[in-house]
């Protein structure tokens, strides 16, 4: 018989750094590589650009509510003492992630910088393995049959 892990999740690199680097490498590579730009009108651009934007903070945020309101910390290797099944959670396992996925999307779009949209995809696969995994490992340990259940009727990003 295992014991729960009381510590959290193991992971150890904060995933929104990961994000924040794939928008850093889409800067340098549109300045020093070679500029990728949609050639679109820019209000079309600007406007897709901020709706996506727009719904991976929603998506984001709302899940960010849900924590704050059940005493939770969104930070992965702290103690998670409950699941929480509603609001985003009943479509996606990892609505933080998927929208900081979205945002930095939309950011690149909404910059004219496809370099930034293209390093979302990379940078989730990376929080994927350092962060995601580790913590279905975790909830599973901790929770049992209510987890699996839930990994069962939940898909892990859409």
């Amino acid at each position: 018989m295992t014991v729960p892990n009381k510590d959290g999740a193991k992971v150890r690199f904060p995933p929104p750094l990961v994000f924040l680097g794939a928008i850093v490498l889409g800067v340098i590579f549109q300045r020093m590589v070679v500029p990728l730009s949609l050639v679109l009108s820019s209000g079309l651009r600007i406007g897709a650009g901020v709706l996506i934007l727009a719904c991976g903070l929603a998506l984001g945020a709302s899940a960010r509510i849900l924590f704050t309101r059940t005493g939770q910390s969104p930070i992965p290797w702290k103690p998670t003492p409950e699941l929480i099944l509603q609001g985003p959670y009943r479509f996606t396992r990892n609505p933080m992630y998927l929208g900081i996925t979205l945002v930095v999307i939309g950011l690149g779009l909404a910059l004219n910088n496809l370099w930034i949209s293209l390093f979302a995809a990379p940078a989730l696969l990376v929080v994927h393995f350092i962060a995601v995994l580790p913590e279905e490992r975790y909830l599973a340990e901790k929770f049992g049959d209510s987890y699996r259940s839930f990994l069962a009727q939940v898909r892990r990003y859409l």
